[in-house]
């Protein structure tokens, strides 16, 4: 059969024009058209992009493209992306198929959604991890694979995925002290890493993390240059591995400051706006209220705030934690966490762990960013 160069070259025209004269844009002037129309009908071809065509547009040849396209590092860099704007450009797309029966692999990774204190809100924070973990797999020709995990006997789904080769590893996030998951696909062999797991005791495995206790004392040591004394925290119920991590940074910030922790000034809740707002009330109902609350989530602010301004608190601090787009949008001070960055090195950690090459370091820590507004500058 002929190929897409050869009808180029019988109509003597560049290969892009011959492929764009066959997919019938009309943008390409009438003449081309024609040409390239009978010089295929002369070689009797109908147009079907291949590898060699890839191979032809790019200057090299076939077996760089297929080690090109199935990222072998072998491959310089600029000869990679040579091929890939090839591909691109003739709209190529490898036989997946054919591919995962030779290299024995999905092509695909697994990431189970996040389980609400409130369903009918969604986590902005881990939306855009994800979105910013699909570019990440999308650029190395992976997929992601979501998935609900079920409440009782969670890890059962991790097992058919990788029994069945529906996936070739695993993202995990919400880790949990002694979490089942991690503890089963240690036994499945099973590659992983996590968002998450730098206050875990001795952990032992590959994972990206943000710095939530640095997060808070940096929040804390902000109030108390302001001034204030009395500053209250809102977190969630002890047990939770990030909201402990936030509390200890609360704990340690007022303690180097030498301010006794009052127990009377923690209140604990779900992240649940409602249950928020109630928590600001028994705060702000003690004999010496805080001048200033410390939310350990951006949800948990907007459950102060509502609260507060409800009851005309007009000069009380908040702060929460996240950046959420609303946060921005009421001008509460919060914590900003570098999400594009914890996608990209933990998609990068997870592909050292499914090549069997793990990366020289698998255990990356970020730091946060305060972002400061006038819910504590008035």
């Amino acid at each position: 059969m002929a190929s897409l160069k050869e009808v180029a070259d019988l109509a003597q025209v560049p290969m892009l024009d011959a492929f764009r004269a066959l997919k019938n844009d009309p943008s390409l002037d009438a003449l081309t058209r024609q040409r390239v129309s009978e010089a295929a009908e002369a070689l009797n071809y109908e147009l079907k992009i291949t590898q060699i065509d890839v191979a032809e547009l790019a200057g090299v040849g076939k077996g760089t493209v297929s080690y090109a396209l199935n990222g072998n590092e072998l491959i310089k860099p600029a000869t990679r992306e040579k091929v890939l704007a090839a591909a691109k450009a003739l709209g190529y797309r490898p036989n997946i198929m054919a591919r995962n029966l030779k290299t024995n692999r999905a092509w695909a990774i697994g990431y189970s959604w996040h389980v609400h204190d409130d369903p009918s809100r969604m986590n902005n924070l881990l939306d855009e991890f994800i979105y910013r973990v699909t570019f990440a797999a999308e650029a190395e020709h992976f997929h992601l694979l979501t998935f609900i995990q079920p409440q009782e006997d969670a890890e059962r789904v991790y097992d058919e995925l990788i029994s069945t080769n529906r996936v070739d590893g695993f993202i995990l996030s919400d880790i949990r002290y002694d979490d089942p998951r991690i503890e089963r696909l240690f036994a499945l062999d099973a590659p992983f890493a996590a968002f998450g797991g730098m206050f875990l005791p001795d952990p032992q495995f590959a994972f990206v993390d943000v710095d939530g206790k640095k997060g808070i004392e940096m929040v804390v040591n902000h109030l108390l240059e302001l001034g204030h004394e009395r500053i209250g925290l809102i977190n969630w119920h002890p047990g939770m591995v990030v909201g402990d991590a936030r509390e200890a940074g609360y704990r340690s910030a007022l303690e180097r400051a030498g301010i006794a922790v009052d127990p009377m000034r923690i209140a604990y809740t779900p992240n649940i706006l409602r249950s928020a707002s109630d928590a600001t009330e028994r705060l702000m109902s003690v004999k010496h209220p805080p001048t200033a609350i410390v939310c350990t989530n951006d949800v948990m602010a907007f459950g102060a705030r509502a609260y507060l301004d409800e009851m005309g608190y007009r000069h009380v601090a908040l702060t929460g934690y996240d950046d959420d787009p609303t946060a921005q949008f009421l001008g509460i001070t919060s914590v900003r966490q570098p999400i594009q960055a914890v996608a990209t090195a933990l998609f990068d950690l997870l592909l050292g762990e499914i090549n069997h090459d793990p990366r020289p370091q698998r255990q990356i820590v970020f730091e946060p960013e305060l972002i400061i507004r006038r819910s504590t500058v008035f």
